[in-house]
């Protein structure tokens, strides 16, 4: 789906749909968390930090259904690529560009990669246990303190690591732009992107979404029985 602001052959003009609502709210929710996971942890607000850690797994349980269920460049499918298709695309990275419809086959790696991350980490929260077994995950009884205790030491290397991932992110964006002159981020903020291949879109899948929804809070709901 496209829409023109301008002369018909004006391909400047043209805005291709590339993102859905649903995948920028994840992306800018989870952008703001991660930061505010931090603050609270290094400032001893467990309450709130043990809020903002299952509100991230509701939207990672959501991000991981859409990837199934959601709109075609939201799912794993239309975008994760085997080495070959992600060397030839390495390859062909020089100006003038044209944006892929949806991620790149390197842009995959990253959405794996984070994706990956932020399960480890949600994951290791829940089993947590501090120094004096006072804050806990919600989990943690079901594991030896000692294992609580190694979950809590993974859980800080985990969120290292994704630092790191997210850092690589940036670098990324900031390549795109400066070297090959294309803006990754306004795309996510409008979810429409000037040029590039078009977006067979028919609507978003409201019941889909829904249902997305009601799965990401029972997960999150069971957790807390």
């Amino acid at each position: 789906m496209t829409t023109k602001t301008g002369d018909a052959g004006d391909v400047a003009a043209t805005k291709t749909v590339i993102w859905d609502g649903a995948i920028r709210a994840f992306h800018w929710i989870v952008a703001a968390l991660i930061p505010l996971a931090w603050w609270t942890a290094e400032n001893g607000h467990m309450d709130w930090h043990k809020r903002i850690g299952l509100t991230v797994l509701a939207l990672v349980v959501f991000r991981l259904y859409w990837g199934l269920a959601g709109t075609k460049t939201a799912r794993f499918a239309s975008f994760v690529k085997g080495p070959k298709a992600i060397a030839a695309y390495a390859r062909g990275l020089k100006r003038p560009y044209v944006p892929a419809a949806g991620h790149s086959p390197l842009g995959a790696l990253s959405v794996i990669a984070l994706i990956a991350a932020l399960v480890a980490q949600v994951s290791l929260g829940l089993f947590a246990v501090d120094v004096d077994g006072i804050e806990s995950g919600p989990l943690s009884h079901l594991v030896s303190f000692e294992t609580g205790r190694a979950a809590a030491e993974f859980h800080e290397t985990s969120f290292k690591i994704l630092l790191g991932l997210i850092a690589l992110h940036l670098a990324a964006i900031a390549f795109y732009f400066f070297a090959l002159r294309t803006n990754l981020v306004g795309a996510m903020v409008t979810g429409k992107r000037p040029g590039g291949n078009a977006v067979n879109t028919s609507g978003f899948p409201m019941l889909r979404f829904i249902i997305g929804v009601a799965l990401a809070g029972a997960v999150v709901a069971l957790l807390q029985l």
